[in-house]
């Protein structure tokens, strides 16, 4: 690489970009630290050539140097801090830590040190991957500018591993070089949310769950094509992770991959659709990649797209019509939302059918239940990662849920009762054996059903319930309606 390249790169990376907010100015550093340095070289014969200079080799971890640095004097415009260690690759600082005393609360390292080193040397932080903080008894990692409370343990090395939120799992697991690269390469995102743009680094269970699917399409050719099933439960950034899942494909095993994302609402295929829009992953506007109807659908496919969203709906078809082939391309993965739900069962076997020669990989926030198993594994595979509700709730991502059976005591006239009991018996002319036989099996349930105050007694217990807790808070209700044949 001419050495008039490489000053051209050191140049752009370090220039200052104060007058940008903090966030806007790591996503332009990390972007050409991911992707590259573009830069322009004169030749001899006066003309520019265009050459893109790499800072990291992504691929030979061996190529890079690494270096950890302690206590560094930087000078910042009116202070001088020393952070307790920063991670240089190639120069390039993109880890910090902040370790405190054993008997010092954690959270002091963010409020008393990183937020200082926010304030008095932003320069360190717009090439930064993430940051590590540590007492020694715990430790957590998370973006520079991120809120303290998005901060979170590492607690696995492996998927099937044991609970270990340890220092030493943290940094094993985030700073072991090949490991470390992946995650500033392939699990930091940046979202355009409604407060503005946001850094977002991977957790543990998102990292590994998407590695094991990634290693699951290198062997696209032994499974077939069924990648299995990706059950990380609501609320641990399911949608983050079918991001993160497609755009390493993309950038790690090559090909002209097309992402089908099936969805089973209008709303939830917008929903999907804004986050991949809202990271930067879709290349054209949203509108365009959402199929519109089966032919659209198919166009879209024949076009090479990068991702392409649409409905379960697009897949149906009336009773005995076969589904028509939409694409007999073998580099189309299938992303489906929810996948092992019940009516996705035939239109499962559709997208079979109008997708011959693709992969399917399912992503639920609910386990699969008995009966569903089966059929979703002629589809999809079995379990590819499982991060289920009571790990969520352990690591607290997720608030418990508690369940309370309660049956508000009812003051009924059993006398009015029993007269309109008799009252139907005899317009349904039964005999007495019936009416014995009747009586005995739905007299309790229809005497609790229809009474007239039941649904007030109920409402008083619920409110009561709720208002005595001894905390404020939110609340669902969870009816069930009986249905009579």
């Amino acid at each position: 690489m001419p050495a008039e390249a490489l000053a051209q790169a050191e140049t752009e990376l370090t220039r200052d970009r104060s007058a940008l907010l903090p966030v806007v100015a790591s996503s332009e550093v990390l972007s050409l630290i991911r992707n590259g340095v573009p830069v322009q070289v004169r030749r001899d014969d006066g003309k520019f050539d265009d050459l893109l200079v790499r800072v990291i080799d992504w691929r030979d971890i061996s190529a890079n140097h690494f270096l950890v640095a302690s206590q560094v004097w930087i000078d910042g415009v009116l202070h001088r801090r020393r952070p307790d260690t920063i991670g240089y690759v190639n120069g390039l600082p993109l880890l910090l830590a902040e370790w405190k005393g054993p008997a010092c609360p954690l959270a002091d390292a963010y409020d008393n040190n990183l937020r200082d080193y926010r304030d008095t040397i932003p320069q360190l932080f717009p090439a930064n991957g993430f940051v590590i903080l540590s007492n020694g008894l715990e430790a957590v990692t998370g973006a520079a500018h991120a809120p303290y409370d998005v901060f979170a343990p590492w607690k696995r090395l492996e998927e099937e591993g044991p609970d270990d939120p340890s220092h030493e799992t943290l940094l094993r697991a985030t700073c072991e070089p090949a490991r470390f690269l992946d995650l500033i390469e392939s699990f930091v995102l940046f979202d355009e949310a409604r407060g503005g743009l946001r850094k977002i680094v991977g957790k543990y269970h998102q990292v590994l769950g998407v590695n094991r699917a990634i290693d699951a399409v290198r062997h696209i050719e032994s499974n077939q094509g069924k990648l299995g099933v990706f059950w990380h439960t609501q609320g641990s950034g399911k949608s983050l992770s079918m991001v993160m899942f497609a755009e390493k494909v993309l950038r790690r095993l090559g090909g002209n991959y097309t992402f089908v994302v099936v969805t089973d609402r209008t709303e939830l295929d917008d929903q999907i659709a804004g986050q991949f829009a809202s990271v930067g992953a879709l290349t054209k506007d949203i509108h365009q990649a959402q199929a519109g109807s089966r032919a659209h659908l198919k166009e879209l496919l024949a076009g090479n797209e990068r991702y392409v969203f649409c409905l379960i709906q697009k897949f149906s078809t009336a009773d005995r019509e076969p589904m028509p082939v939409l694409s007999e391309r073998s580099d189309i993965i299938v992303m489906t939302d929810e996948a092992h739900r019940s009516q996705y069962d035939q239109l499962a076997a559709n997208m079979r059918a109008a997708l011959p020669n693709a992969a399917f990989i399912g992503f639920t926030g609910t386990p699969l239940i008995q009966g569903e198993a089966s059929r979703t594994r002629e589809v999809f595979g079995d379990y590819v990662s499982i991060y289920d509700f009571a790990q969520s709730v352990r690591d607290g991502a997720t608030v418990p849920l508690f369940y309370e059976a309660r049956k508000p005591d009812l003051q009924l006239n059993a006398g009015e009762l029993r007269e309109e009991m008799d009252a139907l018996l005899d317009e349904a002319m039964l005999d007495e054996e019936q009416e014995k036989k009747l009586s005995q099996k739905f007299g309790r349930q229809y005497t609790l059903i229809t009474a007239p105050d039941r649904l007030d007694k109920v409402a008083e217990d619920m409110a009561l319930h709720f208002a005595m807790r001894g905390y404020r808070g939110k609340a669902m209700f969870v009816a069930r309606r009986p249905i009579f044949r």
